[in-house]
């Protein structure tokens, strides 16, 4: 039976495995996003300190990145949730999985 079962519920790890890789890749975007701003933060402030660009600009500037830095932040926070969600939905499923293996070896 555990072979059978085995076979059965294959569909539904294998497209698990397939949104835990998008998930992964989504972060990795994210953070990479993340970087870009900050170097592009460092950017206009240098470009302040030289005179290449004048307050109001910096201003502008400088508050469009900062919120999307911010956006970023809420993001990683609500993936972070996300994920412990996840893990305590695994955590289920291996206590299920445990309790269907012991169930048919008392069985048999």
């Amino acid at each position: 039976m555990l072979i059978l079962d085995d076979i059965l519920l294959f569909p539904l790890r294998g497209i698990l495995w397939a949104f835990r890789e998008v998930h992964n890749a989504a972060r990795q975007e994210q953070e990479n996003e993340a970087e870009s701003i900050t170097a592009e933060l460092s950017e206009l402030y240098m470009m302040l300190e030289t005179g290449r660009t004048t307050e109001a600009e910096f201003d502008a500037r400088e508050k469009e990145l900062l919120d999307r830095l911010d956006e970023i932040n809420e993001r990683e926070i609500d993936l972070e949730e996300k994920e412990e969600d996840e893990k305590e939905g695994e955590d289920m499923e291996e206590d299920l999985e445990w309790e269907r293996r012991r169930f048919y070896t008392t069985r048999a």
